[in-house]
């Protein structure tokens, strides 16, 4: 195995782990505890810790390691607007481009829509994780452009690493048996509104998906009233 492909694999599963609540917010560790963790030598850990830490995901202390990052609300209701700016700028070059866009390409972003809505309705934050970044990736990679995609990746990413270990919390407080949604899952709508060429209606619910996540943020700081967890 090439050191580059290991240390890839290497940032894929901690950041599977970051993400699935696993290592919280504040969890501390060193290189050599998880190279002893996944038996692989220092060098390709220290690049791929770094990785993460270049991405938002970890932050780094020369003298003891690195611990997962922890966000605050301003800093997550920051995240949310720039992510907002950024899907506008990725509609508005599809709504341009809409009678160009394969048939193909909406069929992989209707089907990730599928099963984002389906895991978000159903309170399942481990799915919801992987399809919403898959479904949102799929959607900025439209408008043929990686820089975009990757920036409205890594916020989307940084947006989980702030919400997952509160969205946990609030889904146990839910009663015994009941429906365990509440997360934001308006993803078909979007790709149907997309494929109809319907500018007015995607802008709508992208509007509704920040606002919910918003009002969330403001709930977080002891302000508003709470209208459900957001799911973005």
């Amino acid at each position: 195995m090439h050191r580059s492909t290991l240390r890839q694999q290497l940032a894929d599963a901690l950041s599977d782990e970051v993400l699935a609540g696993r290592l919280p917010p504040g969890h501390a560790f060193t290189v050599k505890h998880i190279a002893e963790q996944y038996e692989v030598s220092a060098t390709p850990v220290r690049e791929a810790l770094f990785d993460l830490a270049a991405q938002g995901l970890l932050e780094s202390d020369q003298h003891k390691g690195f611990r997962v990052r922890e966000y605050s609300v301003a800093e997550f209701r920051g995240m949310v607007e720039a992510r907002s700016l950024v899907v506008a700028g990725v509609h508005h070059k599809l709504a341009v481009a809409t009678t160009d866009l394969p048939p193909d390409r909406l069929a992989v972003l209707r089907r990730r829509a599928e099963e984002a809505a389906r895991a978000a309705g159903a309170g399942d934050l481990d799915v919801l994780i992987g399809y919403d970044l898959r479904f949102w990736n799929e959607l900025a990679t439209m408008v043929g452009n990686p820089h975009i995609a990757a920036f409205l990746h890594q916020l989307r990413v940084r947006c989980w690493v702030f919400s997952i270990s509160r969205l946990r919390a609030e889904l146990l407080l839910r009663e015994p048996g009941s429906r365990a949604g509440g997360l934001w899952s308006r993803h078909e709508e979007v790709v149907a509104a997309i494929a109809q060429g319907d500018a007015e209606a995607v802008y709508t619910l992208l509007d509704e998906h920040d606002t919910r996540a918003l009002g969330w943020a403001d709930r977080l700081e002891g302000h508003g009233e709470y209208a459900g967890p957001p799911g973005f």
